[in-house]
């Protein structure tokens, strides 16, 4: 069975075009309407979903939360294509969780890297279990599950891919391009400023957990998981 990809969006010749160039690659595709999108996703559990965004469009932002917050479907990797200059959308977007951006126009030969690497991820190929532990905050990197103590830490999968990059390396600073190769994967043109929100998201999760900042800010530098000998 083909990996299912859910299009959100009013265009239908928008979807015919994408849906064409996503089966020549091995997806299925399912149109979904706005409204609809939640659960389709939680009773599909598509590898991805691709959010059609207009310039004038208010609603995607509120998309995005909702499905990062649901319990099924949080784990969904999303992208946004976004129309030129609607740089408050971007802004918006990310804030609201959302996993990759897109600005028209583009490559279609991103989008698909990006959804490659997703449906690699949705597959979970790992050997046997594995996990990193730093300062009472457990990472199990095959189930995608973040812990401290008795209670679940839920994150966006580029704050799971950067927390998981931290803590592979407690104490090392990281500059921001080192980050971007980490948290994604395909090493697309992300700018300093998509770092510091997600890495600033990480943060608040952490801290409203851990009661503490486990995240250092190296000024001109990058980040750090912090250390008990810092």
């Amino acid at each position: 069975m083909k990996p299912l990809i859910l299009i959100v969006s009013q265009d239908p010749e928008f979807f015919l075009i994408f849906s064409h160039i996503l089966d020549a690659d091995g997806f299925s595709c399912e149109l979904a309407a706005r409204s609809a999108a939640g659960r389709l996703c939680a009773d599909k559990k598509p590898v991805a979903v691709i959010v059609d965004c207009q310039a004038d469009d208010e609603s995607a932002p509120a998309l995005c939360k909702q499905l990062k917050h649901g319990e099924a479907t949080r784990h969904i990797s999303i992208a946004a294509l976004v129309a030129p200059k609607a740089d408050i959308q971007h802004l918006e977007l990310l804030k609201a969780g959302i996993d990759e951006c897109f600005i028209r126009p583009f490559a279609p030969a991103n989008l698909l890297s990006y959804l490659r690497t997703a449906r690699a991820t949705s597959r979970s190929q790992t050997d046997g279990p594995e996990s990193l532990n730093h300062d009472g905050l457990q990472l199990d990197l095959e189930t995608y599950r973040v812990r401290y103590g008795d209670r679940d830490i839920h994150l966006a999968p580029i704050e799971f891919r950067l927390l998981r990059h931290l803590m592979r390396s407690p104490g090392k600073v990281f500059h921001r391009q080192e980050l971007v190769q980490a948290a994604w994967p395909d090493n697309r043109q992300v700018d300093a400023r998509s770092v510091d929100v997600h890495v600033a998201k990480l943060r608040k999760m952490l801290k409203q957990a851990m009661n503490k900042d486990l995240i250092r800010t190296v000024r001109s530098a990058g980040y750090a998981l912090a250390t008990t000998d810092m």
